[in-house]
């Protein structure tokens, strides 16, 4: 999360300057889009968080906890992306709440959260030299709200990656009563 150059407009002859001071060297954002599989109308939910320096495995699983608590004990299927600091299979395996599902290598096409980083990058942080991390974080923070106040946006983060929601079937109900209420 180091400034993003952006286009600006200026007055003919004068070149806008991008200062930072570079007083942090590097954030990092860890995010997830959660959406409710058997009742959409509950909306999407967004769960962030950001610190200094890089992610490693245990950074992620220290997330991981916090999802725990923002989920408030529902069952989770998590799809992650390729990055090499997602292999804690271990930690994962023994978390009752949630399933892992990972996305192909090199696909940010099918991941939402990635259209979740670029709508912010590309609004609420183009061109922030801010002198301290507290700075990016406020306006990350800006750029969470007004995600959250727009119900459809996260949706179509979604909607855009070609992916969708399926609801299981309940257990009780058998694959030819399906095709019959299909039918």
């Amino acid at each position: 999360m180091l400034p993003q150059v952006r286009r600006t407009y200026a007055p003919r002859g004068r070149t806008p300057l991008l200062r930072h001071r570079l007083n942090w060297k590097r954030a990092s954002m860890a995010g997830s889009l959660g959406y409710h599989s058997t009742d959409p109308d509950r909306g999407a939910r967004l769960c962030f968080h950001l610190k200094p320096g890089s992610y490693d495995t245990a950074g992620l699983i220290e997330v991981l906890e916090q999802m725990k608590v923002f989920y408030r004990g529902e069952r989770v299927v998590l799809v992650w992306d390729g990055l090499s600091a997602h292999w804690s299979r271990a930690w994962v395996a023994s978390q009752d709440w949630l399933t892992l599902e990972r996305l192909p290598a090199y696909a940010p096409e099918l991941n939402p959260v990635e259209l979740l980083w670029s709508s912010l990058k590309k609004r609420e942080l183009a061109n922030l030299a801010g002198d301290h991390l507290a700075d990016v974080a406020d306006a990350t923070e800006q750029g969470i709200h007004r995600i959250n106040h727009n119900p459809q946006l996260p949706w179509s983060f979604l909607a855009h990656t070609g992916l969708a929601i399926h609801p299981p079937s309940p257990p009780n109900l058998r694959k030819d009563q399906v095709v019959h209420q299909l039918g």
